[in-house]
């Protein structure tokens, strides 16, 4: 495939971003990076997708439960080098636009008889909410079990599994260091009944008839009490085959379809870079029934997982640390690997828009966090990871996404907020801002642009509280998204 430079592309894509235009009212609107020169925050989640059900009044698989990662970086220059901290520093994490997780779900009701644990609302299983300060270890920050829903405030009907977290840093004068946007995975998909496998959950549950002590009526039932479940960390019932090990064995003869459970054909979770190329589910962990036959050898679901480094994949070179997985391992400079790579099934970029909005925001482009400048400031001489040095990193045109629209940030706008899209090519451009009759209230762009990325700032004071369309026009194509005005 033909390579372009960076340098060049880069240079084009700065004269872009710092340029600015005016708004059919007559105000000026900006378009800029989101960057801090002096610190940057980067943030993933660990596997790329976390499934949940969302009813629980029959049997529950996985509750809600959801986790962030993050590193903070001090920004090098040309005689010091960046530095990951974390001691003396602290950072937080919400969900703009969901705030609440009780009446998405009924979780709630059914925790206690199911966890035994009495949690207030919106509260998960590990004592956190949808918002809240990170927890810190070595140098990272991190906070696991988020109890957050595919559902928006603003739509309680329609699932929206990539949504965005927003996560700050602070010191320790409580000065904002840094904030990223990270996506906060979840799906309700997951369902033994609308997959059409299974008539209902009570069928389901008669298939234990046989299992002595077992009352398919005492529900709610969840599934790990007795199967183990590395997932939750639970050890089950001596005797008893482990909860993958037996779905799998189950299903073998019957499907090889992956997304039948995880989590299901529209939520589409792998949807990285290997997806783009080709690749599926199969590559990497081998048949349903290759999955419960390497658990029945001894095999610990979740705690084993295929390997970034093996001969037939990326070699030594590219291999997770030793007797750890990928989601765990950390290389150049103790970064972790998915903060410059992406999560496990979103290694980057991916046919997700919000997946690389970090990215685009950091460097400029979609694609592993791979310029350099992002935490040394400067090119460095020296080789960096995999041995890979600045000079020859080169920039593939098939990195930057295809034209796309992607969520206002934040949503709901109480104020100010921030319009990001990307063009895969130069491009006539309109976008535009309409209320919920269909009238044009602003016009932000109408010019000619260049392939790159861009952020619009959006100051809604003019506008009334309600709800609006935002519509991105490139040449013949168009992109509509809703966004919510509040005061």
């Amino acid at each position: 495939m033909r390579k372009i430079l960076l340098i060049p592309i880069m240079a084009v894509m700065i004269a872009i971003v710092f340029s600015s235009v005016f708004s059919s009212t007559g105000e000026k609107t900006e378009i800029k990076p989101e960057k801090n020169p002096g610190y940057i925050i980067i943030a993933w989640n660990d596997l790329g997708m976390h499934c949940s059900n969302k009813y629980f009044i029959n049997l529950a698989i996985l509750p809600p439960y959801n986790n962030q990662h993050a590193q903070l970086i001090r920004v090098g220059d040309s005689i010091s080098l960046p530095q990951v901290l974390s001691a003396t520093y602290h950072a937080t994490y919400e969900i703009p636009g969901n705030t609440y997780s009780v009446g998405k779900t009924d979780f709630w009701t059914y925790a206690y008889a199911l966890f035994g644990v009495t949690l207030a609302d919106n509260i998960g299983l590990t004592g956190v909410g949808l918002s809240g300060i990170m927890n810190k270890t070595g140098n990272y920050f991190h906070v696991e079990g988020i109890p957050n829903t595919p559902y928006t405030d603003s739509d309680l009907v329609n699932e929206h599994p990539y949504q965005l977290t927003l996560i700050k840093a602070y010191d320790t004068a409580n000065m904002l260091l840094a904030s990223t946007q990270s996506v906060i995975p979840v799906s309700n998909e997951l369902s033994c009944i609308s997959s059409g496998c299974h008539t209902s959950e009570a069928e389901i549950l008669s298939f234990h008839e046989d299992v002595p002590g077992f009352d398919p009526l005492n529900t709610p039932i969840l599934c790990a009490h007795c199967h183990k479940d590395n997932a939750l960390g639970m050890p089950g019932t001596p005797g008893t085959p482990v909860f993958s090990e037996a779905i799998h064995e189950f299903h073998a003869e019957k499907t090889d379809d992956c997304y039948k459970c995880h989590p299901g054909p529209t939520t589409q979770c792998f949807r990285d870079i290997m997806k783009q190329k080709g690749m599926v589910c199969q590559d990497c962990h081998g048949t349903v029934a290759n999955i419960a036959n390497t658990i029945q050898n001894g095999r610990e679901a979740w705690l084993q997982e295929p390997d970034c480094g093996t001969n037939y994949c990326h070699g030594p070179n590219h291999a997770s640390e030793p007797g750890k997985l990928y989601r765990n391992s950390k290389g150049h400079s103790d970064i972790f690997c998915s903060g410059c790579h992406g999560s496990p099934h979103a290694i980057l970029p991916t046919l997700e828009a919000n997946d690389n909005v970090q990215n685009i925001s950091l460097q400029g482009f979609a694609g592993t966090l791979k310029q350099c400048e992002v935490c040394h400031g400067v090119n460095p001489t020296g080789p960096g990871p995999h041995g890979i040095y600045a000079s020859v990193i080169n920039y593939e045109p098939s990195l930057l996404p295809v034209t796309a629209l992607m969520d206002v940030f934040p949503n709901p706008v109480t104020n100010d907020a921030t319009i990001n899209f990307v063009l895969s090519q130069e491009s006539k451009v309109t976008l535009e801002i309409f209320n919920r009759k269909g009238q044009q209230v602003r016009l932000l762009l109408k010019q000619h642009m260049r392939a790159g990325t861009y952020h619009v700032s959006l100051n809604t004071e003019h506008l009334s509280a309600g709800l609006y369309f935002y519509k991105l026009t490139a040449g013949a194509e168009s992109f509509t998204k809703k966004m919510v005005v509040v005061k």
